[in-house]
């Protein structure tokens, strides 16, 4: 009887170590899963007129939603120039906004309105959300990358 009872513990036993051992696995895999996921990601590229520019991103929480996006696959607008000044398009979604006063400069990345995006080759004054800003290029350059009229914008997390 006895060696009954030890048996039946024995196995109760075993069964739980058993169990904690799988369900530590699984988590210690969820928790890796979850860190290849959430990799940050810190810059974007913008294909447009056949060149690659690449964006250094602002940390906050519309930059952040923006690659939420761009993970889903690669976002391609239609730019408008506008004032001479910008080239804006209409990204047919919206992202969280965190306006503030910001003076921009030649190659801000810029979220207007929570739903579209503007790329700057020169200056203005408004409160906008800075989304980031193209790495390496003058306003010179920038202004021939982007030319004159309209422009396609191809947003990815490639380039």
């Amino acid at each position: 009887m006895r060696r009954t009872i030890f048996i039946i513990l024995f196995i109760i036993v075993c069964i739980v170590i058993l169990f904690l051992f799988v369900n530590h696995k699984n988590q210690e895999e969820n928790s890796n899963r979850y860190i290849e996921e959430d990799i940050m990601v810190d810059e974007i590229f913008i294909k447009v007129n056949g060149r690659i520019l690449n964006v250094k991103l602002e940390e906050n929480r519309s930059s952040l939603a923006f690659v939420e996006k761009l993970k889903e696959g690669d976002i391609t607008i239609q730019a408008h120039d506008y004032g001479n000044f910008e080239k804006v398009g209409n990204l047919g979604f919206s992202l969280p906004t965190s306006d503030e006063d910001i003076t921009t400069e030649a190659g801000d990345l810029i979220l207007y309105q929570g739903n579209q995006i503007t790329l700057y080759y020169d200056t203005n004054r408004w409160e906008f959300t800075k989304l980031g800003r193209v790495q390496n290029t003058s306003q010179k350059e920038l202004k021939e990358i982007l030319g004159k009229g309209d422009v396609e914008f191809t947003f990815s997390l490639n380039s």
